[in-house]
Protein backbone atom coordinates (compact mmCIF):
# COMPACT_ATOMS: atom_id res chain seq x y z
CA UNK A 1 0.00 0.00 0.00
CA UNK A 2 1.21 3.56 -0.77
CA UNK A 3 2.81 4.86 2.26
CA UNK A 4 0.98 7.91 2.56
CA UNK A 5 -2.49 5.77 2.60
CA UNK A 6 -0.75 3.84 4.90
CA UNK A 7 -0.44 6.99 6.92
CA UNK A 8 -4.01 8.13 6.65
CA UNK A 9 -5.34 4.97 8.11
CA UNK A 10 -2.97 5.02 10.86
CA UNK A 11 -3.86 8.48 11.72
CA UNK A 12 -7.51 7.23 11.01
CA UNK A 13 -7.11 5.02 13.80
CA UNK A 14 -6.68 7.79 16.29
CA UNK A 15 -9.05 10.43 14.94
CA UNK A 16 -11.33 11.21 11.81
CA UNK A 17 -9.51 12.53 8.94
CA UNK A 18 -10.32 15.83 7.90
CA UNK A 19 -11.55 16.64 4.66
CA UNK A 20 -8.59 17.42 2.56
CA UNK A 21 -7.47 14.13 3.90
CA UNK A 22 -10.56 12.22 2.69
CA UNK A 23 -10.06 14.21 -0.59
CA UNK A 24 -6.59 12.28 -0.96
CA UNK A 25 -8.08 8.88 0.10
CA UNK A 26 -10.57 9.47 -2.38
CA UNK A 27 -8.23 10.10 -5.20
CA UNK A 28 -6.18 7.14 -4.87
CA UNK A 29 -9.31 4.93 -4.59
CA UNK A 30 -10.21 6.59 -7.65
CA UNK A 31 -6.75 5.97 -9.42
CA UNK A 32 -6.77 2.61 -8.12
CA UNK A 33 -9.55 1.17 -10.69
CA UNK A 34 -7.50 2.19 -13.41
CA UNK A 35 -4.04 0.95 -12.32
CA UNK A 36 -5.85 -2.46 -12.01
CA UNK A 37 -7.17 -2.03 -14.97
CA UNK A 38 -3.33 -1.26 -16.48
CA UNK A 39 -2.25 -4.48 -14.12
CA UNK A 40 -4.85 -6.89 -15.28
CA UNK A 41 -3.98 -5.98 -19.20
CA UNK A 42 -0.32 -6.45 -18.26
CA UNK A 43 -0.87 -9.65 -17.37
CA UNK A 44 -3.26 -10.67 -20.02
CA UNK A 45 -0.47 -9.09 -22.74
CA UNK A 46 2.84 -10.92 -21.36
CA UNK A 47 3.11 -14.02 -23.18
CA UNK A 48 2.46 -11.99 -26.52
CA UNK A 49 5.03 -8.59 -25.10
CA UNK A 50 8.12 -11.01 -24.40
CA UNK A 51 7.58 -13.41 -27.49
CA UNK A 52 7.87 -10.39 -29.99
CA UNK A 53 10.76 -9.16 -27.59
CA UNK A 54 12.47 -12.69 -27.78
CA UNK A 55 12.25 -12.97 -31.41
CA UNK A 56 13.65 -8.98 -31.87
CA UNK A 57 16.18 -9.48 -29.59
CA UNK A 58 17.30 -12.67 -31.83
CA UNK A 59 17.72 -10.18 -35.09
CA UNK A 60 19.40 -7.61 -33.16
CA UNK A 61 21.64 -9.21 -31.47
CA UNK A 62 22.37 -12.37 -33.57
CA UNK A 63 25.99 -13.23 -32.10
CA UNK A 64 24.80 -12.95 -28.31
CA UNK A 65 24.59 -16.15 -26.61
CA UNK A 66 21.27 -17.87 -26.52
CA UNK A 67 22.21 -18.25 -23.08
CA UNK A 68 22.63 -14.17 -21.88
CA UNK A 69 19.37 -13.47 -24.37
CA UNK A 70 17.26 -15.87 -22.10
CA UNK A 71 18.68 -15.03 -19.16
CA UNK A 72 18.17 -11.39 -19.74
CA UNK A 73 14.56 -11.63 -20.61
CA UNK A 74 13.87 -13.98 -17.63
CA UNK A 75 14.97 -11.33 -15.37
CA UNK A 76 13.31 -8.54 -17.42
CA UNK A 77 10.26 -10.62 -17.24
CA UNK A 78 10.24 -10.35 -13.12
CA UNK A 79 11.27 -6.76 -13.73
CA UNK A 80 8.13 -6.28 -15.37
CA UNK A 81 6.15 -7.89 -12.59
CA UNK A 82 7.56 -6.34 -10.21
CA UNK A 83 6.74 -2.67 -12.07
CA UNK A 84 3.54 -3.69 -12.29
CA UNK A 85 2.78 -4.29 -8.66
CA UNK A 86 4.61 -0.96 -7.79
CA UNK A 87 2.32 0.72 -10.43
CA UNK A 88 -1.00 -1.46 -9.36
CA UNK A 89 -0.02 0.28 -5.04
CA UNK A 90 1.83 3.12 -6.68
CA UNK A 91 4.39 2.87 -4.44
CA UNK A 92 7.84 3.17 -6.32
CA UNK A 93 9.90 2.14 -3.05
CA UNK A 94 8.41 -1.22 -3.42
CA UNK A 95 10.16 -1.04 -6.42
CA UNK A 96 13.24 -0.22 -5.65
CA UNK A 97 13.44 -2.22 -2.61
CA UNK A 98 12.66 -5.47 -4.73
CA UNK A 99 14.99 -5.18 -7.69
CA UNK A 100 17.81 -3.84 -5.02
CA UNK A 101 17.72 -7.63 -3.54
CA UNK A 102 18.90 -9.46 -6.42
CA UNK A 103 19.99 -6.87 -8.98
CA UNK A 104 23.47 -6.45 -7.28
CA UNK A 105 24.58 -10.22 -7.64
CA UNK A 106 23.18 -10.07 -11.33
CA UNK A 107 25.33 -6.96 -12.48
CA UNK A 108 28.08 -8.38 -10.84
CA UNK A 109 27.98 -12.05 -12.24
CA UNK A 110 26.49 -11.35 -16.16
CA UNK A 111 27.69 -8.77 -18.46
CA UNK A 112 24.76 -7.48 -20.06
CA UNK A 113 24.38 -4.56 -20.37
CA UNK A 114 23.95 -4.06 -24.11
CA UNK A 115 21.26 -6.88 -23.91
CA UNK A 116 19.52 -5.11 -21.09
CA UNK A 117 19.41 -1.69 -22.87
CA UNK A 118 17.93 -3.91 -26.51
CA UNK A 119 15.02 -5.55 -23.99
CA UNK A 120 13.96 -2.23 -22.44
CA UNK A 121 14.00 -0.32 -25.86
CA UNK A 122 12.07 -3.31 -27.05
CA UNK A 123 9.59 -3.58 -24.44
CA UNK A 124 8.54 0.05 -24.32
CA UNK A 125 8.20 -0.17 -28.01
CA UNK A 126 5.76 -3.63 -27.38
CA UNK A 127 4.09 -1.71 -24.76
CA UNK A 128 2.37 0.51 -27.11
CA UNK A 129 1.83 -2.29 -29.21
CA UNK A 130 -0.47 -3.98 -26.59
CA UNK A 131 -2.02 -1.93 -24.41
CA UNK A 132 -3.48 1.55 -24.00
CA UNK A 133 -1.69 4.60 -23.87
CA UNK A 134 -3.04 5.05 -20.37
CA UNK A 135 -2.04 2.08 -19.80
CA UNK A 136 1.49 2.91 -20.87
CA UNK A 137 1.57 6.49 -18.85
CA UNK A 138 0.66 4.31 -15.65
CA UNK A 139 3.80 2.01 -16.15
CA UNK A 140 5.98 4.17 -17.58
CA UNK A 141 7.21 5.70 -14.30
CA UNK A 142 7.75 2.63 -13.21
CA UNK A 143 9.81 1.20 -15.34
CA UNK A 144 12.00 4.12 -16.09
CA UNK A 145 12.61 3.77 -12.74
CA UNK A 146 13.50 0.19 -12.98
CA UNK A 147 15.78 0.86 -15.95
CA UNK A 148 17.65 3.89 -13.65
CA UNK A 149 18.12 1.17 -11.45
CA UNK A 150 19.57 -1.79 -13.76
CA UNK A 151 21.14 -0.14 -16.63
CA UNK A 152 22.45 2.82 -15.42
CA UNK A 153 24.09 1.28 -12.48
CA UNK A 154 26.38 -1.47 -15.28
CA UNK A 155 29.60 -0.85 -16.03
CA UNK A 156 30.43 0.50 -19.32
CA UNK A 157 27.66 2.74 -19.10
CA UNK A 158 28.77 6.48 -18.48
Amino acid sequence: MHPELLSLLETAEQRYLEPKEIELYRRHAASLNRRLQAYEMLREQETKIFQAIADRLVNALPNESQENLERCLKYWLLIVRYSATAMLINDLSYLQNRLQEWVKGLLETYETYQIDVQVYDLLMQELKNYLSQDDVRLLDPVLQKAKDLIISKQPGNS
